[in-house]
């Protein structure tokens, strides 16, 4: 549910957490404008994360050319 979500979020010592707890609440707000529901009532079925933005860099190799680096993040 809602409530155990965001319990279970702020508890937790991941990086990932902060941005995942924005998310729910922006959610529960989102719902509870549009649809004219109680955040209590609402339950989060699936969360989905995919590949973020690949940085792209260049290595400096023999006789002046350049290696791509594309770190994921």
């Amino acid at each position: 549910s809602y409530e155990e979500t965001l319990m279970i979020l702020e508890l937790m010592p991941y990086r990932a957490c902060y941005p995942l707890l924005k998310l729910v609440y922006s959610a529960a707000a989102n719902a509870s404008y549009n649809m004219g529901s109680n955040e209590t009532n609402l339950i989060i079925s699936k969360a989905e994360v995919n590949e973020g933005i690949s940085v792209k860099k260049f290595k400096p190799r023999a006789r002046g050319r350049g290696y791509p680096i594309k770190r994921t993040t």
